[in-house]
């Protein structure tokens, strides 16, 4: 049984906490659902109070989950300790089935069952462990607010809000008459800005939408630049009070002079004084460090803000012990010599250096999206029956006429109700080429009209649109998480303790065993505290994952998750539906041989063409096609009969036609002996042949074919060179499908298919220990496309092909399996890279901060060093992902 998708959602939500519930399908949601079993169904045919055999499951009848997904923000995370800590923590909490956090994103993907956890529940779990989760707007209500101008007194905003408040749907109207503002909440079901706009210019007043509340992630995007902002001015502060207390500590020691006031063996106490006075405002500018880190120590969860908070604090805590020995005349020369702040003060300075630059570079890893959220214009041009009006994108209904005017951006998706343009749809699908538009072609929200004048009737608007989908599914690809990530999520959450444990034990060898001094023994500590870097393997996958899906955006790829991209790496099987994918999907004529002696081709073309106009078959449209495109005229058929299997028979202007196959014509009486040899040289190209006789003579031979793409053949032997296995899956005859393979280059075929055993030959390759990609149109080949690792399905059918598969190529060439593929290849190298980096630099880091090259007489680690490489780590992963910004394919 099939149920159409919004019947599927439904089901899904009601799925039970039944390992076996969804039909042992692959993924989630593609088993097909009873209803009438909804409140108590399991797959293995658990009934009542009965167990299910298959996963011993037991349900009350009638009680069902309440399955739930959202995606969120989670705000505080500051290292992947945190993100892993969220992460166990959910996972343990009753009813939920499936929890992934992305640092990188600072988001949430969240699967429960708010039956046994309520979102609440949840949310409050996690602001125990102190971290804010967002909680989603509801989107049944959505508030507008205006700048209204013309308002003279407080009449006028009375009388605004008592119109405005009594519209259907209008919850709360309130309108400032000093700041000359309104909001107005409503419920999108029942009202919409421009009805509200409306009202308000029928009174008179005029009103527009206030610029920064356009979307909510151009405000996520304001408020990180906002953050940015404040980071960079503490850190800036924090620099340049480090430097001249770098500058007195260290000044002796380099050679540097000081004056005699701050000299240590001469003033010992204003030598200290001077650090603390420099230092106490560092402290103070990189205060978070402390006010984050410690409490997540408090509350036994580590991150490494903690780890920052104790080796700074250790140093300034020893180093002030010390000041309150030297002021009160306890060796005083001697301690001088033995201070820290200058380690605290520019570990500080330079860690929040390396955040501010690990943070700005985050905020390019989604630089794809902001671009494909430029393509909207905020404004169109509205066609009614009073003329044409300039009206904000956001309040277009669908239905409404546009006009798009040459170089404008088309707001919405749409079709073509009169004109003729070309329209660029490069930042969409990636073909570089404009399009040629005319009356009933469909143009896609974003695109942009480069020649002529188009009116469009909208059909798709905000959410619904081509573009907003994509970026959705671009947003969700970014938040999502690839298994390689797996490994690092497991370390980082067990990382900072047992950085912690290895610190203090360091210390205190070094110090007992080792036989140094406690300062030495205090400068091991620190350097192994703050070397280590959890941030960098938290920030390894994410960041790799963010850049490469949006750069995929950009190129016409859309993969929808991090493990699609890594599927897609380790391919080696290719399996190709025919129709729509090797080839256009539509019939074309591409022989005529003229056999009569008496017409000319356009004279047989106006004949054919007139015939079958009134034939509804594929192989009669390509005749009418190939007609008009000669531009002969067309003239209805005196009489017209359709022979069922076998072809028409039709009188146009006075003669008899019949065209159709080799047994129309023989059973006429007409011999084709002369033909059979030309006519068998067409079939054997995989070509549709047919027979023309006019008035009882032998007049052409007709042949149709639907055609391959032109940049087939180069792309398959590209993917041989990789070495690539190719299939080819069709339910054409075995001749036929011979033909197409052979100009396409494929050399394994499978002909005479139904859709519903493509999935079979999947199997076969994979039961061989292939990893497998199937690509199609997602229109009949669906059960194919889910069997393999990796379903990559052609833009050509792009309302079906964007919901169905792993992997969209909007523009439906196939070199986006090409650029999909070696995406994915980039991606994973990228993150390899990052891993490795991540990785290695802690193996090598701690221990030669720990004092491993010490014991060999070699240099111990300063932990201003350890401190700066630290801060660098983050920086060189997240530049290194930055990098896939720059993929060309």
């Amino acid at each position: 049984m099939v149920f159409t998708q919004p019947a599927r959602r439904f089901l899904s939500t009601l799925r039970p906490r039944c390992p076996t519930a969804a039909g042992g399908g692959r993924r989630q949601g593609q088993a097909d659902f009873l209803a009438s079993s909804v409140l108590n169904y399991c797959s293995a045919g658990a009934r009542g109070k009965q167990a299910c055999n298959a996963c011993s499951y037991g349900m009350e009848r009638g009680v069902v989950s309440i399955m739930k997904h959202i995606r969120t923000e989670v705000r505080g995370m500051h290292c992947a300790a945190c993100s892993s800590r969220i992460e166990r923590v959910v996972s343990g909490m009753p009813g939920v089935e499936r929890v992934s956090v992305n640092l990188a994103a600072e988001t949430m993907d969240l699967s429960w069952d708010e039956a046994a956890s309520g979102f609440d529940t949840i949310e409050k779990r996690l602001r125990d462990l102190g971290f804010e989760l967002v909680i989603p707007r509801k989107e049944e209500n959505s508030s507008l607010d205006l700048a209204i101008t013309g308002m003279h007194c407080a009449s006028c905003s009375s009388r605004i809000e008592n119109v405005v408040g009594k519209l259907p749907g209008v919850i709360s109207a309130s309108v400032n008459l000093a700041a000359e503002t309104g909001r107005i909440v409503y419920r999108k079901d029942a009202c919409s800005q421009r009805r509200i706009r409306e009202a308000i210019a029928d009174l008179g007043f005029d009103s527009r939408p206030m610029a920064g509340l356009a979307d909510e992630y151009q405000t996520k995007r304001q408020e990180s630049a906002h953050r940015l902002a404040a980071m960079k001015r503490r850190m800036m502060g924090a620099l340049v009070l480090a430097l001249p207390l770098l500058s007195l500590s260290m000044g002796e020691m380099l050679g540097l002079p000081l004056p005699s006031f701050a000299d240590p063996h001469a003033s010992p106490a204003v030598f200290a004084l001077l650090q603390l006075a420099l230092v106490l405002p560092i402290l103070w500018l990189g205060r978070d460090f402390y006010l984050i880190g410690l409490p997540a120590l408090f509350r036994a969860a580590p991150n490494m803000d903690s780890l920052i908070a104790i080796g700074t604090g250790a140093a300034f805590i020893y180093s002030t012990w010390n000041l309150v020995e030297i002021m009160l005349g306890i060796d005083p020369q001697m301690k001088a010599m033995d201070l820290y702040y200058e380690s605290a003060g520019v570990l500080i300075a330079l860690v929040s250096l390396g955040k501010y630059m690990e943070t700005r570079s985050k905020t390019h890893t989604s630089d794809a999206i902001a671009r494909l959220m430029q393509l909207t214009p905020e404004t169109a041009c509205l066609l009614s029956g009073d003329g044409q009006r300039e009206i904000m994108t956001a309040e277009i209904e669908a239905g409404d006429l546009l006009l798009i005017r040459p170089g404008e951006r088309i707001p919405v998706d749409g079709r073509v109700e009169n004109g003729r343009s070309a329209v660029d749809e490069s930042m969409l699908t990636g073909e570089s080429l404009p399009v040629s538009k005319d009356a009933g072609d469909r143009v896609i929200g974003g695109s942009l009209n480069k020649h002529g004048v188009l009116h469009v009737r909208t059909e798709q608007i905000g959410e619904g649109t081509m573009l907003a989908r994509i970026i959705r599914m671009v947003q969700e690809a970014q938040g999502s998480k690839a298994p390689i990530a797996g490994l690092a999520d497991r370390i980082s959450l067990y990382f900072v303790p047992a950085v912690m444990v290895l610190a203090t034990c360091t210390g205190i060898a070094w110090y007992v065993i080792g036989g140094v001094e406690f300062s030495m023994a205090l400068r091991f500590f620190i350097a192994v505290m703050v070397i280590a870097c959890p941030c960098a393997m938290g920030l390894a996958t994410p960041t790799s994952i963010m850049v490469g899906t949006g750069r995929g955006a950009q190129l016409g790829v859309l993969i929808k998750t991090g493990e699609a991209l890594e599927k897609a790496e380790k391919v080696q099987a290719v399996l190709f539906d025919k129709t729509g994918t090797l080839t256009y999907g539509r019939p074309k004529m591409t022989d005529l041989v003229n056999l009569s002696g008496t017409f000319s081709e356009n004279d047989l073309l106006a004949l054919m063409g007139s015939a079958e106009q009134s034939s509804e078959h594929p192989l009669a449209e390509a005749i009418v096609a190939a007609a008009r495109a000669a531009g002969v005229s067309l003239v209805q058929p005196d009489h017209f009969e359709a022979l069922p299997g076998k072809g028409i028979l039709a009188r146009v202007g006075g003669k008899d036609l019949l065209l159709g196959n080799r047994e129309l014509l023989l059973s006429a009486g007409i011999s084709l002996k002369d033909m059979d040899s030309g006519a068998d040289h067409l079939a054997g190209q995989g070509k549709t042949v047919l027979f023309l006789a006019v008035d009882g003579l032998w007049a052409a031979v007709i042949a149709i074919a639907d055609t391959l793409k032109e940049e087939v053949p180069a792309v398959i032997a590209r993917m041989k060179r990789r070495g690539l296995r190719l299939v080819m899956l069709t339910g054409d005859q075995e001749t036929t499908a011979r033909a197409i393979a052979a100009q396409a280059g494929i050399d394994e075929v499978v002909a005479q298919v139904l859709p519903e055993h493509k999935a079979g030959k999947v199997v076969e390759l994979q039961q061989s220990g292939l990893k497998t990609a199937m690509v199609g149109d997602g229109i009949n080949d669906a059960p194919a496309l889910a069997q393999a690792d990796v379903g990559i399905t052609m833009g050509t059918g792009i309302d079906i092909a964007i919901e169905t598969g792993d992997i969209v190529i909007m523009n439906g060439n196939l070199d986006g399996v090409l650029t999909a593929l070696a995406l994915s290849r980039a991606v994973m190298r990228n993150i390899r890279q990052n891993l490795f980096w991540a990785f290695a630099y802690n193996i090598v880091g701690i221990p030669v901060a720990a004092g491993l090259l010490y014991i060999f007489h070699g240099p111990a680690l300063n932990p201003m060093i350890a401190g700066a490489a630290m801060a660098m780590s983050s920086v060189s992963v997240v530049s290194n992902a930055l990098r896939l910004r720059f993929f060309k394919g």
